[in-house]
C-alpha cells in the first residue's frame, strides 16, 4: 500500500468512525496519537540503534533507569517508559485502557527536558483534555482509542522515508478535515497549491544563502511553513539550516504547529513556537527572566502567512508601536493591515513577505487607504496576485496574495490577474500545477503578459489614488466577442475576425486559405464544412505535428535512462524540476504549443512516477512483483465494513501487466463484456417496444419498474404456451418467447465472462509475481515513459482542435442570415394566411381570423 492508499484508507476510516463528532474536533484525536506514536517509535528507535534488543526494553526503559532517562532526554528532549509506548499500548489488547493513555500523557509532560520545553510542554493538552468527548464512559472511550491505534498503526514514522511518508499523510489528513470543517477550517489549513505559490516565490528571492530564518505569525497547521522550508531546503541542500518561528492564537491549532513541525524531522533547535496574539502582543523579543541582557529583535529573511480576514481588533494604545508607527493603525473592524505591517516591520532589509488577504485591503477607503499608499510611496509593494475566488475552504471570496519587501531595487508593481486559472473539484476550485507555474514564472519574469499582467509604474498608481484594485490594470477576464452588423444581416465571416486567429496562421502558413474564400467586400465563406479533415490533413498541421516529434525525439531514451535505469537512486525531490526545466527548452521554439500544458501533462504523470520511485527506493525492484488487496469500506447489515473487493498492482497495473503480457485472454475478456451489453441492449429494446397493453400482460414477467423481465416468471410463463403456436409479432406470447432465448443467452455469456475474468486475474496475478527483470524494466518504460512521451506528443492535436473549435465558431457566428430569416418569416406568414383563409366558423371566430391575418400582413386571400 503506497502512501496516497494508506492516508486516504485512514481518512475514509475516521470518516467512519468519528460518527457524530465534528470533523474539527476529530481531527485532534486523530493527529494527536499518531503525534504519540511518532514519539513513540522514536524511543525504541534510538534504543535499538545503541544495540538495546527488543526483549531488553521493558527493563531499560524504566524511570527507575536514571542513566537511560538522561540518555534519551538528551537526544530526543523528551522520555518514554515502556509501559507507556505506544506499540505497548497495542499489545496489551483487552487489557488497554482509557487510564493507560492518560497516565503515559502526564508521564510525558513530567519527562519533557527542560531546554526541550518551548517545544513539547503543554502539546497534549488538546488530546487529553478531549479524550471524554470519545465517550460517555470509560468502556467507549477505551473501544474508541483502540479504533484510532490500530488505524494508525500502518503509519512509518522511521528515517527519511518515515518523515516523508508521514509528512505526507498528516497534510492529507490535515486538508481532509479542513474540507469537512466548514467556516472553522480558516483557523488551521491554507491550500496546498496557494502555500505552493508563496513558497516558489520566497524561495526564488532566498536563492543562494546558507541559512534561513522564516517566521509564520498566524502559523495555524504549520503546513505553509513546512512548504516554505521544503521549497527553500531545494536551493539549499541542507534543510538543518532553516529556522522556523511559528505563533498562533488557539492552544489546539498551536499544538498542531508543533507536532507537524517535530514530525517533518526539523530539529528541536530549529523550531521557537509561541501560543500568543500576534497583534496584541508581538514577539517576544527577551527572555522574560531577563529582559534587558537578552533583548534581542527578531527579523528574518521571510515572513508568510494566511491570517484571519478582517477580524476585529484593539488599536487603541497602539499608535507608537513601531510595528505600526510609520504607516498608520488599520480599523478596529478589520486587522488584515495589521497583520500585514506586523509582519513587515519584521523582515530583514533583504528579505520578503508574502501574506494573504482579501481583494477589500487592495481599494478600501480610510485609514486603510492611508496606509496603503505609504506602502506603495515606501517603495514596499513588490507584486500583487489576484487569486480564483472559492479556492479557501471556510470561505468563498476572492483572495491575493501581496508580496512586500523592505528594500527594493525597483519602484513599480506587478499586477498578476490569475483569478481565471484553475479546475473545479466538488465544491471548491483548485489551482493546477501549470497555473501555480505561470503565476511563479511570470513573478521571476516580472513582464507584461496579455490578459494576465502587467508591470505597472508608481506614477500611474497614483493618478489612480493609490487603489490597487487588480482590475484597473489587468484583468484576465476577456473582452466580449466583436458583432459585425453587415454579417450578422447578410451573413459571411468577416475578416477582421478571421484576423484575431493570427497566431494560428503565424505558425499554420496556407492554412486560412486553404479554410476561406476571402471576398474583396471583407467577409469570407467556409470553402468546406468539414473543418477537421482540412485542418488535420494540411501541409502546415503536419509539419507542426512532426516539428513536435522531433523536439521529442530523444526524450524516451532519456527518461529510460534516468528514470527505469536509475529508479532506486534517482534523487525524487529534485527530479521534476530538472524534467520541467528540460521540457521547456524543448517546447519553446514549438508554435501553438502551451509550455503550461506540457508541464501540466508532466506534473500529472509525476505524480504517479515519484511514487512508485518512492516504493521502489524503499523495497527495490521486487516491489514491481508484488499484489496488495483492495480494501474497500461497504455497508453490509446496516454497518460499515472493510472488506477486500480485489486485487491490485502495488507498482505494476493489471491493466498495463494484461496489455503487454496476457492481450489474448484481455481481448477475450473484452469480447465477452461487449456480447454482455449487447445482450442486455437487446433486453432493453425488447422492452421499449412492449406497448402498454403488452405490459399489462405481463405484469407478473416484468420488475416492478417495468424495465427488466423476471427470469424465472419468464420460463414459467414459456413452458405454458402451446408448443405448436405461431404467435404474431408484437403479441405478448412474442416478446416472451424473445425474452426468455435472450435472458438464457445473458446467462451464459455473463458465465463465461465470470469464468474468463476470473481466469484473467488469475494469470495477472501470476504474470506479476513472475515478472522478469527485462519484464519489470518493461513495465515501468511502458507506465512512466510511453505514456508520458504519448501525452506530450498529442500536444499539437489538442491546438489544432482549439483551432477547429474557433472556427466553427466563427461559421455558426454567422451562418444563418437575419435578412433570411425574415424571408423565411414572410412565406410562413403567408402561407398561415393562406390557411387561415380556409377556415369556416362563427362570426366571432372568423373576426378572429381577419384580425390574426391582418397581423400577420397577409389581408385575406381568395
Amino acid at each position: 500500500m503506497d502512501k496516497q492508499q494508506l492516508a486516504n484508507r485512514i481518512w475514509e476510516s475516521a470518516n467512519v468512525m468519528r460518527s457524530k463528532i465534528e470533523a474539527n474536533e476529530y481531527k485532534d484525536y486523530i493527529l494527536g496519537f499518531i503525534f504519540y506514536k511518532f514519539l513513540s517509535d522514536q524511543v525504541e528507535q534510538l534504543l535499538l540503534s545503541a544495540d538495546a534488543e527488543p526483549e531488553d526494553l521493558p527493563e531499560v526503559l524504566t524511570e527507575d533507569d536514571q542513566e537511560t532517562v538522561a540518555y534519551v532526554r538528551y537526544n530526543l528532549g523528551y522520555f518514554m517508559a515502556y509501559e507507556n509506548l505506544y506499540s505497548t499500548w497495542l499489545k496489551k489488547g483487552n487489557d488497554f485502557n482509557v487510564a493507560n493513555v492518560r497516565d503515559g500523557l502526564a508521564a510525558f509532560e513530567r519527562l519533557i527536558l527542560p531546554e526541550r520545553k518551548p517545544v513539547f510542554d503543554g502539546i497534549f493538552d488538546t488530546l487529553q483534555t478531549g479524550l471524554s468527548k470519545l465517550g460517555s464512559n470509560a468502556t467507549e472511550q477505551t473501544k474508541a482509542i483502540k479504533k484510532v491505534l490500530e488505524l494508525i498503526n500502518d503509519i512509518p514514522t522511521d528515517g527519511k522515508q518515515g518523515y516523508d511518508v508521514l509528512g505526507y499523510i498528516y497534510e492529507y489528513l490535515i486538508e481532509k478535515f479542513a474540507a469537512n470543517a466548514g467556516k472553522k477550517a480558516g483557523e488551521f489549513y491554507t491550500p496546498h497549491e496557494v502555500s505552493l505559490v508563496m513558497s516558489h516565490i520566497i524561495a526564488d528571492h532566498l536563492a543562494g544563502r546558507s541559512e534561513i530564518q522564516i517566521y509564520d505569525p498566524t502559523s495555524g497547521s504549520g503546513s505553509l511553513l513546512l512548504n516554505i522550508g521544503q521549497a527553500v531546503a531545494k536551493h539549499m541542500g541542507d534543510p538543518d539550516r532553516i529556522k522556523y518561528f511559528a505563533q498562533e492564537l488557539k492552544e489546539n491549532t498551536y499544538n498542531l504547529t508543533r507536532m507537524n513541525l517535530v514530525m517533518r524531522g526539523i530539529k528541536a533547535d530549529n523550531i521557537v513556537t509561541r501560543c500568543g496574539d500576534s497583534l496584541a502582543h508581538d514577539w517576544p523579543m527577551f527572555d522574560e527572566r531577563d529582559p534587558v541582557q537578552t533583548y534581542q529583535p527578531l527579523y528574518v529573511d521571510a515572513v508568510v502567512s494566511n491570517p484571519p480576514y478582517s477580524q476585529n481588533w484593539e488599536p487603541e494604545g497602539n499608535e507608537s508601536d513601531p510595528r505600526f508607527a510609520r504607516f498608520g493603525l488599520a480599523p478596529k473592524t478589520k486587522a488584515d493591515y495589521a497583520f500585514l505591517l506586523h509582519e513587515l516591520f519584521h523582515v530583514k532589509p533583504d528579505g520578503i513577505l508574502t501574506i494573504v488577504l482579501p481583494h477589500g485591503v487592495l481599494f478600501r477607503g480610510g485609514s486603510e487607504a492611508e496606509i496603503r499608499q505609504k506602502l506603495v510611496e515606501f517603495n514596499h509593494v513588490d507584486t500583487i496576485i489576484g487569486l480564483p475566488a472559492n479556492i479557501f475552504y471556510g470561505t468563498g471570496i476572492a483572495t491575493t496574495i501581496l508580496v512586500l519587501k523592505q528594500k527594493r531595487d525597483r519602484d513599480d508593481v506587478l499586477f498578476i490577474d490569475a483569478s481565471q486559472g484553475f479546475v473545479k473539484q466538488g465544491k471548491h476550485n483548485h489551482l493546477r500545477a501549470r497555473d501555480i507555474q505561470r503565476i511563479v514564472d511570470t513573478v521571476h519574469n516580472r513582464v507584461d503578459v496579455e490578459h494576465f499582467a502587467r508591470v505597472v509604474t508608481r506614477d500611474e498608481i497614483r493618478d489612480n489614488d493609490f487603489n490597487l484594485n487588480i482590475p484597473r490594470y489587468v484583468s484576465a477576464t476577456l473582452p466580449p466577442e466583436p458583432v459585425d452588423l453587415y454579417a450578422t444581416m447578410h451573413g459571411g465571416i468577416p475578416v477582421s475576425e478571421i484576423d484575431e486567429l493570427s497566431e494560428y496562421w503565424e505558425a499554420l502558413p496556407g492554412l486560412r486559405e486553404a479554410l476561406f474564400d476571402e471576398q474583396d467586400n471583407g467577409y469570407a465563406q467556409l470553402r468546406d464544412t468539414d473543418l477537421k479533415t482540412v485542418i488535420t490533413g494540411h501541409a502546415s498541421s503536419v509539419a507542426l505535428e512532426e516539428q513536435t516529434h522531433a523536439v521529442l525525439a530523444d526524450l524516451p531514451e532519456k527518461l529510460t535512462g534516468l528514470l527505469v535505469h536509475g529508479a532506486e537512486t534517482v534523487p525524487i525531490n529534485t527530479t521534476e524540476d530538472q524534467l520541467k526545466s528540460d521540457l521547456f527548452a524543448r517546447l519553446a521554439p514549438v508554435p501553438l504549443v502551451d509550455v503550461y500544458g506540457g508541464y501540466q501533462i508532466l506534473n500529472d504523470h509525476w505524480t504517479t512516477i515519484a511514487n512508485d520511485l518512492d516504493i521502489i527506493q524503499t523495497e527495490g525492484r521486487d516491489a514491481v512483483r508484488v499484489v496488495d488487496p483492495v480494501m474497500e469500506w461497504k455497508t453490509k447489515d446496516k454497518k460499515k465494513v472493510y472488506i477486500q473487493t480485489g486485487w491490485e498492482g502495488r507498482v505494476a497495473p493489471f491493466a498495463l501487466v494484461q496489455q503487454l503480457f496476457l492481450p489474448e485472454l484481455e481481448h477475450e475478456v473484452a469480447a465477452l463484456t461487449r456480447d454482455v451489453d449487447s445482450v442486455a441492449g437487446e433486453l432493453s429494446q425488447l422492452i421499449e417496444g412492449l406497448t402498454e397493453e403488452n405490459k399489462t400482460e405481463l405484469g407478473k414477467e416484468l420488475n416492478d419498474k417495468q424495465d427488466a423481465f423476471k427470469k424465472t416468471e419468464v420460463n414459467k410463463a414459456v413452458k405454458e404456451l402451446p408448443d405448436d403456436t405461431q404467435w404474431p409479432e408484437g403479441s405478448s406470447e412474442a416478446a416472451l418467447i424473445e425474452a426468455k432465448r435472450l435472458l438464457a443467452q445473458q446467462t451464459k455469456v455473463k458465465g463465461q465472462l465470470k469464468k474468463a475474468e476470473q481466469q484473467l486475474e488469475d494469470d495477472t496475478i501470476a504474470t506479476i509475481h513472475g515478472l522478469t527483470d527485462a519484464q519489470v524494466e518493461q513495465v515501468l518504460t511502458a507506465k512512466w515513459v510511453t505514456a508520458l512521451t504519448s501525452d506530450l506528443a498529442d500536444m499539437p492535436a489538442h491546438a489544432l482542435r482549439e483551432l477547429d473549435r474557433r472556427v466553427q465558431a466563427l461559421h455558426d457566428k454567422y451562418a444563418v442570415a437575419l435578412t433570411d430569416i425574415a424571408v423565411e418569416i414572410e412565406q410562413m406568414e403567408s402561407e398561415l394566411s393562406g390557411l387561415l383563409g380556409g377556415l369556416v366558423g362563427s362570426d366571432t371566430d372568423m373576426q378572429a381570423v381577419a384580425t390574426l391575418q391582418g397581423l400577420l400582413g397577409g389581408g385575406s386571400h381568395e
